[in-house]
């Protein structure tokens, strides 16, 4: 019998009765673990014993990410601080240093993109990306940022005003890319510029994303009188253009405020029955400097002020955890008062080193700027509803379609890419609750010999991509499989259902999975074992949503091929070469990415790649260069 140590709490009573007895009901922090002593939740209260027996009443408000959490707990731990403060700051070191998965609020859905400055290199990379990464920590990340878009433009522009690192890897071993050539990298690959002074200049992007591009503005124009008084025209024109591209950022930024010198975070939400929609605006000297946007996951909470204020305390907490003290406001302007605004007050104000206010103004220009903001919330709750209530009706009218007993949560596509057998490559798509889930999408290379240039087969890649997809899956395990699919849908018609239904039957799953095809041209639904479609409208939700699917498996697989096809292409060239196998292909391309720089490259250069000597780098340059 397994020890009852490693039992959850729930389901051990008099042990979690005599543990919460051990909890002072005094300020502190908590964390949670399971049976592997791996933490998933840290929280913090101002009485702890308290605050965690919440979690164990039969309370059916709490929320579905919780109750999952609960079955799960097998230990507590509590660590007693003097203050709130202290217990709130605590917790925020703690919360960053084991990044617990239970600790996310806001709901990760790679909706809003944020962008990234990677520290932790030599020469930091910056980049736009929809995950943070729980990595280096001093990577460091912004956002997350509403408008796609206008972040897209801002950083190219910043990639115009300041000569930043461009490429991931180097181009060339022994000198720049043509990214230095025409100024828009200082040669980074070649260390044609110092650390310090790379790090000086990312620090003044940085400040852009920080909201301090005036105070950014302020300090080059006295470095460009400087460099004027010194007669170093050159520096101070580069210094100049640098401002002008500033400036130019900056417009169109300006927000009506009867004092433009303080810096301040407007925060409102909208909330739906399962969601709600929140909008931070970023102000600093007036000007509009980010729009960041958050969805928190809401399904238990009743709509209401102390619903909505509990609720704005912990999507603060959790932003203000991941942003560098520099940033924080001197003021936060909220919708609802905070149950507990003193202590995140308290604590941002000692995190800032000055006073921070969180206020939530009745009148005037301020509680204008609030229902600016929440009017924003509203317009993206609805926006989000709309598209809900759309996927819904969809996924209910193809479960009435295909008289399935629930509604498809998770739904897979599979489509085969080609040109006649060569480069084959299978694709496998996800959509949960109609929205495709790419975190989820798989390439398969189709490994069947018989498969080749000249000889496709599209009923045999499917059969073999579905074995692979569930190989050694039995009844049992399937059932158990965290990512069973509640509907697989195939890009074809009859035929390639029967070759996808034969394999499941072999592995004895066809009994536990629903699998159906979507032909082209008239969009008809095929079952298993039946001779003719389905009786369906193209135009009606379901079929809508299976197309998605479909297009989307499509495009995906024709992707990959295309990407496959590109790579063999460029071996083809080089299998002409005489002496050079696939391996020391396989080097040349990693050193100069291309065919194309190959063939530019010198003799000397092509010798330097790891296998390939003087002799064979003649003969490459030879074949080049008749």
């Amino acid at each position: 019998m397994p020890s009852t140590q490693n039992l959850p709490l729930i389901k051990d009573p008099d042990r979690l009765e005599n543990r919460l007895k051990e909890i002072p009901p005094v300020p502190g922090v908590y964390l949670m673990r399971d049976e592997s002593d791996r933490i998933l939740y840290i929280g913090k209260s101002k009485k702890l014993r308290t605050r965690v027996r919440s979690y164990f009443r039969d309370n059916k408000n709490i929320s579905s990410r919780i109750a999952i959490m609960i079955q799960q707990v097998c230990e507590i731990e509590f660590i007693v601080t003097d203050t709130e403060a202290e217990s709130l700051a605590l917790e925020a070191n703690l919360v960053k240093q084991h990044q617990p998965y239970f600790n996310v609020l806001l709901k990760d859905d790679k909706k809003y993109p944020y962008l990234c400055i990677t520290w932790s290199q030599e020469y930091p990379r910056i980049f736009i990306t929809r995950k943070r990464i729980a990595g280096n920590p001093k990577d460091r990340y912004y956002g997350p940022y509403v408008d796609t878009g206008s972040l897209r433009s801002t950083l190219d522009l910043i990639k115009r005003i300041f000569p930043l690192r461009q490429r991931p890897q180097p181009l060339f071993k022994d000198r720049p890319c043509i990214n230095y050539d025409i100024g828009r990298c200082v040669g980074v690959c070649q260390g044609l510029i110092t650390v310090e002074e790379y790090h000086k200049m990312m620090q003044k992007v940085a400040m852009i994303f920080q909201g301090r591009t005036q105070e950014l503005i302020d300090n080059l124009v006295a470095q460009m009188s400087q460099a004027a008084a010194d007669f170093n025209f050159e520096t101070a024109a580069k210094i100049r253009d640098q401002i002008k591209g500033l400036q130019f950022l900056t417009i169109g930024q300006k927000v009506s405020l009867p004092d433009d010198t303080v810096s301040r975070d407007a925060i409102a939400l909208a909330m739906g029955s399962e969601y709600a929609c929140i909008q931070l605006f970023q102000i600093r000297a007036g000007q509009l400097v980010g729009r960041l946007g958050f969805v928190a996951e809401i399904k238990s909470v009743s709509t209401g002020e102390i619903e909505a204020g509990v609720i704005l305390q912990r999507v603060l907490e959790e932003h203000y955890h991941n942003v560098e003290s520099v940033e924080i406001p001197a003021e936060i302007l909220v919708q609802y008062d905070l149950p507990e605004g003193e202590i995140l007050a308290d604590w941002l104000s000692s995190y800032k080193g000055r006073k921070v206010n969180i206020l939530a103004p009745q009148r005037q220009s301020k509680a204008e700027l609030i229902e600016m903001v929440e009017k924003n919330a509203n317009y993206e709750l609805m926006r989000m509803q709309k598209l809900s209530d759309r996927n819904t009706q969809a996924m209910q009218d193809l479960a009435e379609i295909l008289d399935l007993p629930d509604l498809p949560h998770r739904i897979e596509g599979y489509d085969i890419s080609h040109i006649q057998g060569s480069d084959a490559v299978a694709s496998r798509v996800v959509f949960i609750d109609g929205l495709p889930a790419k975190q989820h999408y798989r390439h398969y290379k189709i490994k069947n010999p018989e498969i080749k240039s000249g000889h496709s087969d599209d009923f045999a890649s499917l059969a073999e991509v579905i074995g692979r997809r569930f190989k050694s899956k039995n009844e049992s395990g399937l059932r158990e499989l965290k990512d069973r699919p509640d509907l697989i849908m195939i890009d074809g018609g009859k035929g390639q259902l029967s070759a996808v239904v034969e394999v499941l039957q072999e592995m004895n799953l066809l009994s536990e999975l629903r699998v159906v095809s979507l032909a082209k041209q008239r969009e008809e639904i095929f079952l298993p074992g039946e001779s003719l479609p389905l009786s369906t409208d193209a135009e009606q939700p379901g079929v809508q949503l299976l197309r998605r699917l479909r297009d989307e498996a499509h495009r995906f697989a024709v992707s990959f091929h295309r990407d496959q096809r590109s790579n063999r292409m460029k071996r083809s060239r080089l299998d002409e070469i005489p002496g050079l196998g696939h391996y020391r292909q396989k080097q040349l391309l990693a050193h100069f990415r291309s065919v194309d720089y190959i063939r530019l490259a010198t003799v000397e250069q092509l010798a330097e790649v790891p296998g390939i000597g003087p002799r064979l780098a003649q003969e490459i340059y030879d074949y080049f260069h008749p």
